[in-house]
This record gives structure tokens, sequence and C-alpha cells, in this order.
């Protein structure tokens, strides 16, 4: 009864904004998917090791509601989501109860200024929690190793119609509520063209992350082709991972696109003294009807001296290759 009260009082407060002329706006994206191994059993706890869409068999990604809210200068934004990659991107062990993905409030200053506090999704990488918003279904081994979300205070500045920079303070690496050692976290982006160099830095200690860089960027080779880049480098006192990832699309028709993730990854200093290193590549189709968008995906990823996995008849091995289909609904 009390989770229907709380709903009938969401709704009747979104009427009584939208009654208003109000500029609140709902959105959000349900998905789910089906995995099957091609070089190993489906019942053995296999997975690629990054994160989400780690099950076999049917599952469900996440399902999320955004609520936002812009005035002439200030508004804010709650991000509610729900399911096991919602769970997985929020440390929270319950996929059950909603979950806060991004709560923030934000202040206009100026044409060019804008302040924002809260917790919102990070500003490091190429993928993003949501798959809608992805080309490939699955994650990367450089988003999977990354902060995934921050908690603090932000100030996003427009230099130019070009050029753009960011500068954060926020509590530790994933600490999204509360920080309980007193130490924070410094966070920079610096625009350029649609490229984009962005820097973290924590103390590592306490499970933090140490510094990255980063790169995130694109370009549109022709109406049809587009190259996605992202490189990053992390160092928490001598170890770390680094790595880097291409993203080719090409899109056939307006309903269809086909598109390549190639990544290199590994793992430096004490983290890793075999300098053990992992090439993945992941083939994915995007077909959109309507709202809804359809993925069938291959990713084959091959480590170069670990052998993390198994194979069919349950031999040890270095590779892994799986068939995923995802649907996606965006509204």
């Amino acid at each position: 009864m009390k989770k229907l009260l709380t709903l009938s009082m969401l709704f009747a407060a979104t009427a009584l904004f939208a009654q208003e002329g109000s500029k609140l706006s709902i959105s959000g994206s349900v998905d789910a998917y089906y995995q099957t191994y091609i070089t190993a059993p489906d019942n053995e706890g296999q997975s690629f090791g990054t994160a989400f869409a780690g099950q076999s068999g049917f599952a469900l990604g996440m399902g999320n509601i955004i609520a936002s809210y812009e005035g002439e200068k200030v508004g804010a934004v709650l991000d509610l989501v729900t399911g096991p990659r919602g769970a997985g991107a929020t440390f929270n062990t319950d996929i059950v109860d909603g979950i806060v993905n991004q709560a923030y409030v934000y202040w206009n200053v100026s044409e060019s200024t804008t302040l924002t506090m809260g917790r919102w999704n990070t500003f490091l990488g190429y993928e993003v929690i949501a798959p809608a918003a992805n080309f490939n279904y699955s994650c990367s081994y450089l988003f999977s190793n990354g902060p995934f979300s921050h908690m603090g205070l932000k100030a996003d500045f427009a230099l130019s119609d070009d050029f753009s920079l960011m500068l954060a303070i926020t509590n530790p690496w994933d600490t999204n509520d509360i920080s309980m050692t007193g130490e924070y976290a410094l966070g920079a982006q610096l625009g350029a063209y649609g490229q984009f160099l962005n820097l973290y830095y924590d103390s590592g200690e306490h499970g933090g992350l140490g510094f990255e860089i980063d790169y995130t960027g694109g370009f549109d080779l022709s109406e049809a082709f587009y190259l996605g880049i992202n490189a990053a480098y992390n160092d928490n006192d001598g170890s770390g991972f680094y790595g880097a990832a291409l993203y080719p699309q090409i899109a056939t028709s307006d309903a269809f696109s086909v598109g390549l993730r190639g990544e290199y990854f590994g793992l430096h200093g004490d983290a890793n003294p075999d300098e053990e290193s992992v090439l993945a590549l992941t083939l994915t189709g995007s077909y959109t009807l309507e709202n809804l968008i359809i993925k069938p995906e291959i990713r084959l990823d091959s480590w170069s001296d670990a052998m993390p996995y198994v194979d069919n008849d349950g031999v040890a091995t270095d590779n892994l290759a799986a068939f995923t289909l995802a649907a996606i609904y965006s509204f």
C-alpha cells in the first residue's frame, strides 16, 4: 500500500506540473537479452569479466526512468534504475528495489557556465551505463575498470562553440553516497571539436582508483561511416591498467547499422606480474523499429597467456566466444 500511495503521489505531481506548463520531462529505457556461449557450456558460470550482461540464457538488463525539470536558470534530474545492470552500476546487491543511478541539481550561472551538485554518471570513457546509448550491448574492459559514477560538485564551461572545460571535486572512486575517509577526488575534462581528454585523481587508498588519463572521441569519415576511439592509462602506486579500443560503425540503411569494437586491454605492475593482456572483438548489429532496438552480437575474447575459461570439453582455455541477442526500448 505504501508503494501504491507513493506512485500515486508521483503521478499526481507529474500531472500537476504538466498542467502548469512546466518543463518537466520523463524518459527512460528497458532492456533484456538472451546469451549463449559458443566455446563453453552455459551452465559453468562463464563470463567475460567485464561489467553487465554476464548471464547465460534469458536475462534482464535494467529498467530506468529519468525525471528532469528545467527552470529558467536551475533544474534537477532524478534517474531511478532497477535490474542487474543497475545494481552492478551502483554497487547495490538488491536488484529488486529502486536504485538511484543519478540525482543532481544544476544552476546555469551564465550562458557559458553551469554548476552541478549531486551524483552523475562518469565523464570517463566511450561507453555509458544505459545500453540504449551504446552501440555494443556488452561492455569494454576500459569502461568496466574505470569509475561508473561520481558524487560531488562540478563546473562546466563552454569556452567557445568548439571548446569546453569541466572541473570537478568529488568523493573518491564510486563512493556514491558519503565518504568516510575524509578524502576527495579531482576530475577534469577538456573538449575540442568533439574530442575529449579526461583526467581523474584520488589517493588510491581505501580501494581508490588512483590516477587515470582517458581520451574519448570519434570522427565521421563519411555520411555512413563513423569511427569511435577510446584509450586510457591508469596507475595506482605502480599498478593499474591500460588499453585502447576502436569502434568502426557503418550504417547500411536508416534502420540498420553494423559495428565492431576491437579492444586491447592489459594490466601492469603488481596487478599483472606476468604481463597478461586480452584482445576482445565484438561484432554488433543494430536494427531500429520505432523506439525498439534489436542488437544481435558476437563476441570473442582471447588472452595472451592466462587461461581463465573452460571449453566445451571442460578444459582450461584462453578464449571465450558468445552470441547475444538484446532488445532495448527507449521512451
